[in-house]
């Protein structure tokens, strides 16, 4: 039966497609509101001195989605619910964001080479007064990787812009011996704990 009263569509603060796509899959409506060139987005992606990947990643996703809220009353739009999200991956008490450029991306997936790591994805839904969290935390191991396959990869241009470098629903799928935990988490929005907080935020899912 379908709520009368449901939003008809979220706010997505992101610039994510794959973000878009997995919205896409819950049949959740949604529009984007992305930040404004002036925007320094990237500058809430700092760590803090000594702060873990759980305890920055959600951070990071708050910071995000008060900016979201800001822009949306700033731009008088129609309210709506607003949803945000952001991705990191540990490799033990490192946290591996987005690389720099080649030469780090390189260096990022040599050391995940052989090993595992943890890739956490926070996402957070502004729903009137009322703010919805949750935290997806799941467990990938990559094969030994050699300097051709490395560099191979970085030449195809997705690891930049990507958290610890690689995307696991692109080329770097092989390279994933094992996982454990949400897929679509991984690739960057998990799809049963954003489904939970948008029911919560009234939406039919």
């Amino acid at each position: 039966m379908n709520n009368k009263n449901a939003p008809a569509f979220v706010y997505l603060a992101s610039q994510s497609p794959r973000r878009a796509q997995l919205l896409d899959q819950l049949g959740i409506a949604h529009r984007p509101l992305l930040p404004a060139p002036d925007e320094d987005a990237e500058a809430l992606e700092a760590v803090l001195p000594r702060e873990s990947a759980s305890a920055y990643v959600q951070r990071v996703t708050a910071l995000k989605l008060d900016a979201a809220v800001r822009r949306m009353k700033a731009r008088a739009l129609p309210a709506a619910p607003v949803l945000c999200a952001d991705t990191t991956v540990a490799l033990g008490r490192g946290i591996l964001g987005k690389p720099a450029d080649a030469q780090d991306a390189a260096r990022m997936l040599a050391s995940l080479s052989g090993r595992a790591h943890r890739v956490l994805t926070a996402v957070a839904v502004q729903s009137g007064r009322r703010r919805l969290q949750a935290l997806s935390v799941s467990q990938v191991r990559f094969a030994s990787l050699t300097r051709a396959q490395i560099a191979a990869y970085v030449a195809s241009g997705e690891p930049l812009g990507k958290a610890g470098a690689y995307a696991i629903q692109g080329r770097a799928g092989a390279f994933a011996e094992h996982m454990a935990g949400s897929y679509s988490g991984i690739m960057g929005l998990p799809a049963f704990e954003t489904a939970q907080l948008l029911r919560r935020a009234g939406f039919s899912v």
